[in-house]
């Protein structure tokens, strides 16, 4: 089975030849580490991933020590190529007004989307990685504290930022489906550990319907949508299955996210992609708690189909290469389907992340 129908297959609920397998952001110092002079695009095909991310192109302007994008936010570039951003263009809500957001229909946008469709299509699943509004708005305006202050005084502000927003993503999500992305994915983490940054209400009334609107743009195109937030999510993840996504990426399991528990609960509606722990076990685990942790999550998440094995994050700097390309063997060792009714029996019912949480 090519890679790409593997993973669309798994993404549609059903069961590939095995467990299809990919990750959302894998960063430079691991790729180096395994293949010296490799590029991303170069690693998805040796490592034998099944697909491959991508964004849109962006523009920045280098002031001083900072970086300036297109829609006028300052980012502070930190360790491993990882940028953080530091000022919106956005202080009050009547700047709004004169703000114009970036051109979605830039010749060169999707120009990096192009060499993937021209290198990968119809072999590996090309995903697209979007944005909805949530991160993007506390961007633009500064900081989650400030957005969080609007949600309370500036209601209608809110949504005609979102509003914006989500006009530009909509529209490049459709150009570049057109162009040939097979996946759309959205990242913006709404949670940390403890819970969701927001009320159950605030996520309702300021987040789910500028979800859905991206989520119906696939639709509408006839792509798999996949959600990607980290953290724990129980007390929205209801409102989230039920915006439409075909898929919840990564199910971190530091967070109090069982896979087996939300495969269990929602496995008739939507894929399961995760979950290896990224904060400790791929970092600093040994090669056997390497094994468990893949060996768990096959038992939990892949029997029947519907499962993509991912990190529980991304494949960060801090991860130890020789433990990622672990992960890779075993995954495509143990899980083959049908998959082995003894490995079921015997690790279904652990949970190898409790080691890890105090």
């Amino acid at each position: 089975m090519k890679p790409r129908d593997r993973f669309l297959k798994a993404l549609n609920r059903q069961q590939p030849d095995r467990v299809p397998l990919w990750e959302l952001i894998i960063n430079e110092p691991v790729i180096r580490s395994l293949l010296p002079g490799g590029t991303y695009a170069d690693f998805v095909e040796w490592a034998g991933l099944d697909g491959i991310c991508v964004s849109e192109d962006q523009r920045f302007e280098k002031t001083g020590e900072y970086f300036v994008d297109e829609w006028g936010i300052k980012w502070k570039p930190i360790d491993a190529g990882v940028n953080y951003p530091v000022k919106g263009p956005i202080k009050e809500p009547g700047d709004l007004g004169k703000y114009s957001p970036p051109d979605p229909d830039a010749d060169w946008r999707l120009k990096t989307l192009e060499a993937y469709v021209d290198r990968f299509k119809g072999e590996r699943a090309i995903v697209l990685l979007s944005h909805e509004t949530f991160e993007f708005s506390h961007y633009l305006v500064g900081g989650l504290r400030n957005l969080f202050l609007h949600y309370h005084k500036n209601k209608d502000f809110i949504h005609r930022l979102s509003e914006t927003i989500s006009q530009y993503k909509c529209r490049v999500i459709e150009r570049a489906v057109r162009m040939g992305a097979d996946v759309v994915l959205t990242g913006d983490d709404y949670a940390d550990r403890k819970g969701p940054f927001m009320s159950g209400k605030q996520f309702e009334e300021f987040i789910l319907p500028y979800l859905k609107m991206v989520v119906q743009t696939a639709k509408r195109l006839g792509v798999p949508f996949i959600k990607h937030t980290d953290g724990n999510l129980w007390l929205i993840i209801d409102m989230i299955v039920d915006s439409g996504i075909d898929a919840l990426d990564p199910i971190e399991p530091i967070a109090g996210m069982d896979i087996g528990e939300v495969k269990r609960k929602y496995g008739g509606r939507i894929a399961v992609i995760g979950n290896v722990d990224c904060s400790y076990v791929l970092p600093l685990g040994s090669e056997k708690e390497v094994e468990d942790a893949v060996k768990e999550t096959i038992a939990k998440a892949s029997p029947g189909g519907g499962h993509v094995m991912a990190s529980s994050n991304s494949i960060h700097p801090a991860v130890k290469p020789s433990n990622y390309m672990l992960m890779i063997e075993l995954t495509k060792k143990y899980g083959t389907y049908p998959i082995d009714e003894k490995l079921i029996e015997e690790y279904a019912g652990r949970k190898y992340i409790s080691k890890y949480i105090v």
